[in-house]
């Protein structure tokens, strides 16, 4: 047998590793509290866009797979790797998730084991929150005991170009010797690993490259608001400053930020600044303020398009393209979309939506979901591009489209406006 590999979570973080870590001959127990989630795993089935139902079935044929949601089959595990949620709470941090996971994997943990956490979260958690209670739950000490250790994930669902096996993977260790350990370990799900000095510089990475992006976003998205005053195309002039070969980088507007990272990571680090400095991060404040009023300005755009073609919101016919946060992807986790839909339901509008990546088990009630179709497009008041997936006819909306909306900069025509 091979080594015993326990992945706690089983979603946009834990199946994508689970698997690759079958690939790399480990016996892994994929544990997650969705029983949903368990049995169409054991059936075969995928529910993450990046891990197809063939790469699942083959895991169970080769006998080294088994998702449950039973903590009595972690025992005797040689490695385990936390993926769990860590959500935000009235601002402050909710690490429920950890220490369910920590409680339940403590009475397992035995001498010489590892257990490594791949959950985003304040810089601090892995050694002041996680460690007392696997400490606790198991009677052991860390590192005499056992290794522990932090590792920021870093899947970014529908990427085909980076992967889990070809993104560099920081790594942490709690000591030289955990340290080495994990790295050893990583070294066989991925390409390249990249150590670094101490846990909270692993955590702090995370955090940062989360904010690096939320700000930027932040920039252009504001930016795109003024430009449109302005009478001035910012998406011309994004494309004339993406032309700099140094000291740029391309962000985009959209309709605000979603997905399981950047509406929640970037207020870990202001909660952790203002709690342990008693200062305010004010670039991360200042981004969340913009990006959550992002909803708010592309209902307030189409009721003003929609205005000047002498139609009030209240009752118009509303066709969304894309509720997923990203395009080419099925989570609506935290998605702008979401809200803005919710936002038009107040208002009165009629809203169909369209998204072929999202289950319907995923969205919210009352969102009816239709197939893009001319009729659709053509008897719709307005349409309203949220998630430019790849899978959606574009020359069609704007052939049909009476009025465009487009937040993602993929239509074109005189019947367009553009976010």
């Amino acid at each position: 047998m091979g080594e015993k590999l326990v992945v706690v979570g089983q979603g946009y973080v834990g199946l994508p590793l689970a698997m690759r870590a079958v690939e790399a001959g480990f016996d892994v127990v994929g544990i997650d509290v969705d029983q949903w989630r368990v049995k169409r795993l054991n059936a075969g089935e995928s529910f993450v866009e990046d891990i197809s139902d063939d790469q699942v079935a083959a895991a169970l044929r080769c006998g080294r797979y088994l998702a449950s949601a039973d903590y009595a089959d972690v025992e005797g595990f040689d490695v385990c790797v936390i993926t769990v949620p860590t959500p935000l709470c009235e601002g402050a941090p909710d690490l429920r998730y950890i220490a369910s996971a920590g409680q339940s994997i403590a009475p397992r943990l035995r001498p010489g084991a590892t257990v490594i956490l791949e959950s985003t979260t304040y810089p601090g958690t892995t050694e002041e929150y996680l460690l007392p209670i696997l400490e606790e739950g198991s009677g052991l000490r860390a590192p005499e005991d056992f290794l522990l250790g932090y590792s920021p994930e870093r899947i970014d669902p529908g990427n085909t170009v980076w992967r889990l096996e070809n993104t560099p993977k920081v790594v942490s260790g709690i000591d030289a010797i955990s340290l080495k350990r994990i790295q050893d370990f990583y070294q066989r799900i991925v390409d390249h690993v990249v150590p670094v000095s101490s846990l909270q510089v692993a955590e702090l990475c995370k955090l940062l490259e989360n904010t690096f992006r939320h700000v930027n976003i932040a920039l252009v998205n504001e930016l795109s608001i003024f430009a449109e005053q302005l009478g001035i195309d910012v998406w011309e002039a994004i494309d004339a400053a993406s032309t700099k070969p140094f000291g740029y980088m391309r962000f985009t507007p959209g309709p605000g930020v979603g997905g399981h990272c950047l509406p929640i990571d970037p207020s870990y680090l202001s909660w952790k600044v203002k709690r342990s400095l008693g200062h305010n991060f004010r670039f991360v404040e200042l981004a969340n303020d913009i990006n959550d009023h992002m909803p708010d300005h592309v209902v307030h755009r189409l009721v003003l398009g929609l205005n000047q073609r002498n139609k009030p919101i209240k009752g118009s016919r509303v066709v969304v393209l894309g509720l997923a946060y990203k395009k080419n992807a099925g989570d609506c986790r935290e998605s702008p979309a979401i809200e803005v839909v919710k936002s038009l339901h107040k208002l009165g509008a009629e809203v169909r939506a369209a998204d072929p990546h999202v289950e319907d088990l995923k969205l919210p009630a009352g969102i009816e979901i239709i197939e893009v179709t001319r009729a659709e497009l053509a008897t719709a008041d307005a349409v309203l591009v949220l998630t430019d997936h790849d899978r959606f006819d574009y020359g069609l909306v704007e052939e049909a489209g009476p009025y465009v909306l487009d937040t993602r900069n993929r239509c074109r025509g005189p019947n367009v406006e553009l976010l």
